[in-house]
């Protein structure tokens, strides 16, 4: 019976690597979107400036 406890670690560690690397694409990933938000953002402020500029002042 003492294959079985090996083959469950084994099989608990196979799992928390898989895990692991799923964890760490995702994190890769977030900062990727992260990035292209910041990059949206900025870009729309730029524009809501410049048509806030463009408009004549009342």
């Amino acid at each position: 019976m003492s294959w079985m406890l090996v083959a469950a670690v084994l099989l608990a560690t196979a799992g928390l690597l898989v895990l692991g690397v799923l964890a760490i694409r995702l994190w890769v990933d977030v900062r990727a979107l992260a990035k292209g938000v910041d990059a949206a953002s900025r870009a729309l402020t730029e524009a809501a400036e410049d048509l806030a500029s463009a408009v004549p002042n009342r």
